[in-house]
This record gives C-alpha cells, sequence and structure tokens, in this order.
C-alpha cells in the first residue's frame, strides 16, 4: 500500500472537535467549548435560502461568487470596514476556514515560516503543517494584556519567514487590538516583506475597543506614502458567526488586487464554487435589517456580565475580554499541568464542554476558552461545575 504524504502526519488534531465529539456521545452535556451561536437564524435569511432552492438555482457559478453578493460585500467593505476594494479582490468562500486555507496555499510552499499567535486558533497550524510549511508563534501573554510584542517577533525572523497571521477580535482570547498595535504590526512586515493575514471573524462583536481592518491601515499609509493600497494584507470575513450560519458555510476573502487570474484558477481546482443556495442566504444576510445581529451582540454583553460576576464570586481568574464571544478562563489551580486531559474529564465527570487553552497553542495551557454564545442558566449552571481555587 503506498504511503500518504511524509508531511501529513505533523498536521495536529483539533483539542476543541475532540471535546466535541466526546460530548456528542453523552447526554445532558452542558455544551460551552464549541464557537456556535445560539440564537436562531433570521427568518429572511432562511427564506432567501429555500427562495434559491424553490427557483433551482442549484448550478455552477463564477469560481468567486455570484456577481449581487461579490458587489454587496464591496459595498460593505467600504461603508463598514474603510476597505475600497474591486469585485475581482472578493472571493466567495466555504466558510472562512477555506478562505485562510486559500490564502496560505496561495503564499507558503514546503519549508516557508509563518508567524502565528499563540494561543490563536487552532487551524492556523493545521493548515501550515497541512501544506508542509512551519507555523511559530508568537506569544499573546497577560503580562502584556494578550498583545504581541514587536521585540519577540523581531527574534522569530528567519530567512524563511514568509507571512504573519493577526487575529483580532481573537479567537481564543476575545482581545480586539488597537490601531497603534495593527500599524506597528503593519511596519513590521514591511520591514520583513512579509504577507499578513488578516483573521477579523469576530468583526461584529466588539466591547468598547472599536474593530480597525488592517487593510484600511495598510491602504491609508500606501496612498500617504506613494498613492498606493492593499498591497499585502489578505482579509478574512464570515458570515458564521455574525448572522448564525455556521452550517451555511459562507465566507470571504478579500486580496491585494491583480489575482483575479490565480485566484479563479485555485478556486476551480480546490472547489470550483459555493453553492448558490448558501449565497443567495449570504446576500439576504449582508443586504437586509440587522437588527437581530445587534440583538445577539447584547445577550452576549450580558452573559459575559453574568458569567463574569459568577467567576469572581467563585475567585476564579478570567480575561476581560473586549470582543467575539469567549471567555478565557485560567484553571491552572485544578488542571496539574495538563488542561486537556482536565477538560475530558471535566466532560465525563460533570457534563460540561469547555474548550482546552493548550488546543490554542502552547501558552494556552492552565486555561480553558468558555463560548458566551449559550442561555444564561447554561452558562451559569457550567460555571458552577468548575472547581475554584483552594481558600487561603
Amino acid at each position: 500500500m503506498p504511503s500518504i504524504a511524509a508531511h501529513i502526519p505533523s498536521v495536529p488534531g483539533s483539542g476543541i472537535r475532540r471535546i466535541y465529539e466526546i460530548a456528542a456521545e453523552l447526554d445532558g452535556v452542558i455544551s460551552l467549548g464549541v464557537g456556535e451561536p445560539d440564537v436562531p437564524i433570521a427568518p429572511h435569511i432562511a427564506a432567501a435560502a429555500k427562495a434559491a432552492w424553490d427557483r433551482d438555482d442549484t448550478n455552477y457559478n463564477p469560481n468567486g461568487g455570484i456577481l449581487p453578493l461579490r458587489r454587496a460585500i464591496v459595498d460593505k467593505l467600504a461603508a463598514e470596514n474603510a476597505i475600497v476594494a474591486e469585485v475581482e479582490q472578493v472571493w466567495v468562500t466555504i466558510g472562512a476556514t477555506q478562505a485562510i486555507h486559500l490564502a496560505m496555499q496561495l503564499l507558503l510552499a514546503a519549508g516557508d515560516e509563518v508567524l502565528i499567535p499563540d494561543p490563536g486558533y487552532t487551524i492556523f497550524p493545521m493548515n501550515a503543517r497541512m501544506l508542509d510549511a512551519r507555523p511559530v508563534p508568537y506569544s499573546l501573554t497577560p503580562e502584556r494584556g494578550f498583545r504581541p510584542s514587536i521585540d519577540e517577533l523581531e527574534a522569530l525572523i528567519t530567512p524563511r519567514t514568509r507571512m504573519l497571521i493577526v487575529n483580532s477580535p481573537s479567537n481564543p482570547l476575545g482581545a480586539v487590538f488597537p490601531r497603534e498595535v495593527l500599524e506597528e504590526l503593519l511596519a513590521f512586515a514591511r520591514r520583513h516583506d512579509l504577507w499578513i493575514l488578516s483573521d477579523e471573524v469576530y468583526e461584529r462583536f466588539v466591547w468598547g475597543e472599536p474593530h480597525v481592518s488592517l487593510a484600511a491601515i495598510e491602504a491609508e499609509s500606501a496612498a500617504a506614502d506613494a498613492g498606493g493600497g492593499i498591497e499585502r494584507v489578505f482579509s478574512v470575513f464570515s458570515f458564521s458567526k455574525t448572522y448564525a450560519m455556521t452550517g451555511i458555510r459562507v465566507g470571504y476573502l478579500v486580496t491585494p488586487p491583480g489575482l483575479a487570474a490565480t485566484m479563479r484558477s485555485m478556486q476551480e481546482a480546490s472547489i470550483s464554487c459555493v453553492a448558490m443556495p448558501d449565497q443567495f442566504a449570504a446576500l439576504a444576510a449582508i443586504q437586509g435589517e440587522q437588527s437581530h445581529v445587534a440583538t445577539a451582540a447584547a445577550h452576549y454583553r450580558a452573559n459575559y456580565s453574568a458569567a463574569s460576576a459568577a467567576l469572581t464570586a467563585r475567585g476564579i481568574h478570567y480575561l476581560e475580554p473586549t470582543g467575539a464571544f469567549y471567555l478565557w478562563v485560567d484553571v491552572s489551580h485544578a488542571s496539574q499541568g495538563d488542561v486537556a486531559a482536565w477538560s475530558e474529564q471535566l466532560l465525563l465527570r460533570d457534563r460540561v464542554a469547555v474548550a482546552p487553552g493548550s488546543a490554542f497553542g502552547r501558552s494556552g495551557e492552565g486555561w480553558i476558552r468558555l463560548c458566551l454564545a449559550a442561555t444564561e442558566a447554561d452558562l451559569l449552571a457550567g460555571i458552577a461545575r468548575l472547581p475554584g481555587p483552594p481558600r487561603r
């Protein structure tokens, strides 16, 4: 029997999915592990998908997506993200997951190095390994408010460094990088001629610190310097979290200009195109009324208030988030240096599913991620089953 590619066994598994799959076999589980919105999809979005099925809009479509959706995304980018883009720069993908893989596949060759946040989203190192590239973690620590250190990034640069991944608002931390941090990261990437992959999936859920798109900063500074625009930033967005469309699987990648022919070939070779009913659902989401998004944001924020009060009362330390819908909680007093094994035991013994922090990188050891997209009753019941620190 032939062997699989030599580098594939190095692709790490997902610690989040492991907990999810165990939980699926159990009864009575309080699910706080997977980032799944608990609010229903808005009726007008579901109706648009159904209408597409009913009129048999089920054929092939352009590799980049249907034109009305791409144009609507261009309008949204200008209005909400201060990103001026052409239709040829917008590529509709199967969720943000495929958008991330598509960009990394385009930009990384075997042996290239990519700087990834630690803690950071699990598929960043998974994708790098799938492409036979090398993920190089840069730390986001509590001491720095979970912001990157430019000095540390400088020390990680080698002749093989090719890309910097930035995720703000952050999954799993809920941290939002202020504009000055993003400007420093852009300047760093320019000094070393790096591509930037900017994951902005949680853009609509921020609490205080405003969300700023890296591509907008690049275009502003390039215009001021030499009349340029987006040159090195690839931006990733998704309908999944904003519109509770996780299973519909629609996201989009925004590229620098001039890559249309290459992107068309890559999409054709990988997925051909995204299903048309899904795209019509996304079109209805982006063009329709947005009150349900504001309602969901208020729900997550109220859950944070309730959860933070419960954790504080128990003496359990956590990071105060400024975005996304997660709580990064310190359980090092109980996890004994192996939070993955501890999380599995918590699930089996107490029927609470959480995401172990080590699934997001070495810096996550001793932490867990709680998803705030749940009922308040489930959230508080789950927190009540967490062990508190020993009393002094």
